[in-house]
């Protein structure tokens, strides 16, 4: 679990592929000593385990789904990532709920100056507009933001200077893909609407419990 608050950026020094996935070397700025093997850690929002570590830096394995369902999968050496380490207990949870799984892409289509801020405008699939409303939350890359603007083709977010500066939206290109997780207490509240009459929400649920208007 984690919650969408970039600790730092990491550098690809290595991509090596496996029998149909890839083991990938980062180094980073994260406390080598701090690091064990098997935790999770979030690379562009990507949830993934820990393989090795050394001076160097920490190799992870990336499956072949997460290389087809993510934007890993066409990262090269020298890429620049966004890391973030599980959450622990005893941490403010100062984003939002992130689960590391990824949902989709969207596809940046336009990067717009307001002032000190930056506005960013994608375009995504049904799929993944159906779960997002207006102020929000959605993870990308890994970076937990508030949903600016949605409609029937993309949505957009507005970026503070501090996220900017401090994630790799700043290196961020309008066609470039990137990695979308809805909000989990929007999707779960999703598949309830929708579960149809067989436990789902109905007028007459609604009424019983005093949630329509006379």
């Amino acid at each position: 679990m984690f919650t969408g608050l970039i600790e730092t950026q990491g550098v690809i020094v290595r991509c090596d592929r496996t029998a149909g996935g890839m083991q990938m070397l980062l180094s980073s700025s994260l406390p080598v000593s701090e690091l064990s093997n098997g935790e999770s850690i979030a690379v562009d929002g990507v949830c993934l385990t820990v393989a090795s570590f050394s001076e160097k830096g920490f190799a992870v394995d990336v499956s072949p789904e997460s290389l087809d369902a993510t934007s890993l999968g066409a990262k090269k050496k020298g890429a620049c990532v966004n890391l973030e380490r599980a959450l622990r207990l005893s941490d403010r949870l100062a984003g939002h709920i992130v689960s590391g799984h990824i949902d989709g892409q969207a596809t940046l289509q336009s990067v717009r100056r307001s002032g000190d801020f930056t506005r960013l405008d994608f375009n995504a699939p049904q799929k993944l507009l159906a779960s997002m409303i207006v102020k929000g939350s959605v993870a990308i890359d890994g970076i937990s933001l508030t949903i600016n603007t949605v409609d029937a083709s993309g949505f957009s977010v507005m970026i503070i200077p501090h996220t900017l500066g401090n994630t790799t939206l700043c290196d961020r290109k309008p066609g470039e893909r990137v990695n979308i997780e809805n909000d989990m207490l929007g999707k779960y509240v999703e598949k309830f609407l929708r579960s149809g009459s067989s436990g789902g929400v109905t007028r007459e649920l609604l009424e019983k419990y005093n949630f329509t208007q006379s």
